[in-house]
């Protein structure tokens, strides 16, 4: 069996007990809170529990580094969704120390792409800068300002949103405020 259809297998049995009735909530943060955190399994469940989140408190939108590398990409949209249709007011970037991200770049990837199959010809997209868009950053303090940054200087974040970046220790959890 498959790592799908065993999540399947849970997901009767956790329905059929009923053991989503302590996780009821509405859509509306609690905190009116989103946090923008890396992707990363280490920060599956040690994130929320060293911010003190329960279900219900906070937006979470996470992705490869915690980053907006675009001013138009989906991180951002989920946050300017969260500031208008869900009434946050604060914004945490969280990312993390020994990120993966750090050390990301096209040309792993199109290796890999390409011993995988993909044909040379997607690799050429005239659309889309190839090596811009996998890159990763080499310093997480300034990956966090430039993420706080480009939220604050986006035309679509209100001004009285307040935005702050931090980076949490992947082991233990502690947060340290990047100014």
């Amino acid at each position: 069996m498959g790592n799908i259809d065993q999540v399947l297998a849970f997901n009767r049995g956790y329905v059929a007990s009923k053991g989503y009735e302590k996780h009821l909530t509405d859509k509306f943060p609690d905190k009116k809170l989103a946090v923008l955190s890396c992707m990363d399994t280490r920060l599956s469940v040690l994130l929320q529990e060293a911010l003190g989140l329960k279900n219900g408190d906070a937006k979470i939108i996470k992705n490869a580094g915690a980053v907006i590398p675009t001013p138009w990409d989906s991180a951002m949209r989920s946050l300017i969704v969260a500031v208008y249709e869900l009434g946050v007011n604060e914004i945490m970037v969280v990312a993390h120390t020994t990120c993966g991200a750090c050390h990301m770049s096209f040309h792993h990837f199109r290796e890999e792409m390409l011993r995988r199959g993909i044909p040379e010809s997607a690799l050429q997209r005239g659309d889309v800068d190839l090596d811009a868009w996998l890159e990763g950053f080499h310093d997480t303090e300034k990956s966090v300002r430039t993420t706080v940054s480009a939220i604050l200087d986006h035309p679509l974040i209100p001004a009285d949103v307040t935005v702050r970046g931090f980076i949490i220790d992947s082991a233990t959890g502690e947060l340290t405020e990047v100014k």
